[in-house]
C-alpha cells in the first residue's frame, strides 16, 4: 500500500532527469512528451511512499475457513452473481482459473465466453476477496480460494451449483 505524501502543482523548468527516472520515464524529454499527448494545462508532482503490506496477501494466505467466513464468502460472491449483467459468472471463473493456472486474461475469456477487459476487472473483485493471485500473465486460486472451492464442493456432493 502507497501513502501519498505530498501533492503541488511544478513548473516544466522545475522537473529534472531524477524527477522523471522517479517516476517512471527514462528522460524528463519522455516524461514531457508523454504529457503533451493530454493537451495543456498544469503539472502536479506527487509524493508517495511505502504505507503498510498489501492487506489481501494476508486474508488470501488463508487455508481453514470457518462456517462464517465461508458463509460470508459465498454471499459476497452471490452478491456480485446477482448485480452483474453476465449473470453467474464468479463459479465459472473461479473453477477456470483453478483448472487453468496462470493462463492470461485471453485464455480464460475464451474459456468463459466472457470478454477479456470485462473478465480482468472482475478477476480483480476476486482478487479483493481474497480468492485469486495475479501474476504478471495469467492468474491463480490463493489459498483462499482454494479452501472455498474444497469446502464449497463438499457442502454440494462434490458439484458446483452456479
Amino acid at each position: 500500500m502507497v501513502e501519498i505524501r505530498k501533492i503541488g502543482a511544478v513548473s516544466e523548468n522545475n522537473i529534472t532527469d531524477k524527477d522523471a527516472r522517479n517516476a517512471g520515464f527514462a528522460s524528463k524529454e519522455q516524461l514531457m512528451k508523454s504529457l503533451t499527448r493530454s493537451g495543456t494545462g498544469t503539472i502536479f508532482k506527487i509524493s508517495v511512499g511505502y504505507h503498510s503490506a498489501d492487506p489481501r496477501i494476508k486474508l488470501r494466505e488463508q487455508t481453514d475457513l470457518s462456517e462464517q467466513q465461508f458463509s460470508d464468502l459465498k454471499h459476497k460472491l452471490e452478491r456480485l452473481d446477482n448485480r452483474s449483467r453476465q449473470g453467474h459468472w464468479t463459479t465459472k471463473t473461479l473453477l477456470t482459473i483453478k483448472d487453468n493456472p496462470n493462463l492470461h486474461a485471453i485464455g480464460l475469456a475464451k474459456l468463459t465466453g466472457f470478454e477479456k477487459e470485462w473478465l480482468k476487472l472482475n478477476i480483480r473483485k476476486l482478487k479483493n476477496l481474497g480468492l485469486t493471485i495475479s501474476h504478471p500473465v495469467g492468474y491463480e486460486l490463493s489459498p483462499l480460494g482454494n479452501a472455498y472451492i474444497k469446502m464449497r464442493l463438499s457442502k454440494n456432493h462434490g458439484k458446483m451449483d452456479e
